[in-house]
């Protein structure tokens, strides 16, 4: 019998990758990716690494390398579960536009739950052929079809550039604020006058920081508000490409 050679070229990916099994009954990948997420949502990627991931779990990192081959894996693995939070209406959904701003919102409020998320989707591997996120694909697509788009994949990749754009920018302001200490209304106002000054002399600056500091007592609404615009105004865009 032939000796089985090795894949010169494997699939760059944790889903195309055969699972081996455990050599430690009591840790599972399902343990180590929930362990990896707390670790990202409390420190962010920098601060994970596979031994300090193994002494949380009191494990080595032998017995982590059984479950999860490389950092990269174990990112596509945090990124697949995090997406299963992630809600999409039904297909039949009466309105689409409901429907697709109740996904996209979905989609932010994970984002703004794992910062690290909207940064790192497309990097890690071949991310999207995890089940959960091969499921979010699946009934986004779903609901453009049966919106009527010609081409659903293109309005689907209308959609999701504007979300994760807007909260990568979002996440990666309020970790700013979080490592401040301070509550994000008390960093506006401590930040704000240096920004009015900046743009003294600014003739459509001006205006715009002035606006900004009389709403900054409720910025959380205000950022809502910023969210909700912008899908309203793509969705706009995107209603114009159905036919008749």
């Amino acid at each position: 019998m032939a000796a089985r050679t090795k894949n010169p070229h494997p699939v760059p990916s944790v889903w195309a990758r055969q699972r081996r099994e455990p050599d430690q009954p009591t840790l599972s990948r399902v343990s180590i990716v929930r362990e990896a997420i707390a670790m990202l949502d409390a420190d962010g990627i920098e601060a994970l690494s596979m031994r300090k991931l193994g002494a949380r779990l009191n494990a080595g990192a032998t017995s982590l390398y059984r479950h999860v081959a490389t950092k990269d894996e174990l990112m596509e693995l945090a990124v697949d579960e995090v997406a299963a939070e992630i809600h999409v209406p039904d297909a039949d959904a009466p309105d689409w536009r409901a429907a697709v701003t109740e996904a996209g919102t979905a989609f932010r409020a994970t984002s703004l739950r794992h910062p690290w998320l909207s940064s790192v989707l497309g990097q890690a591997g071949l991310a999207y052929l995890g089940p959960n996120l091969m499921s979010f694909s699946e009934r986004l697509a779903a609901l453009f079809t049966a919106a009527g788009f010609p081409e659903p994949s293109r309005a689907i990749d209308t959609v999701l550039s504007y979300v994760i754009g807007m909260s990568t920018t979002e996440a990666a302001w309020l970790t700013t604020v979080a490592r401040s200490g301070e509550s994000e209304s008390d960093f506006i106002a401590r930040l704000m006058p240096a920004a009015q000054e900046a743009a003294a002399g600014h003739e459509h600056l001006a205006g715009g920081y002035a606006d900004a500091a009389a709403t900054a007592a409720d910025p959380v609404a205000l950022r809502d508000e910023k969210f909700r615009y912008g899908l309203e105004v793509v969705l706009d865009g995107l209603a114009l490409r159905l036919p008749g």
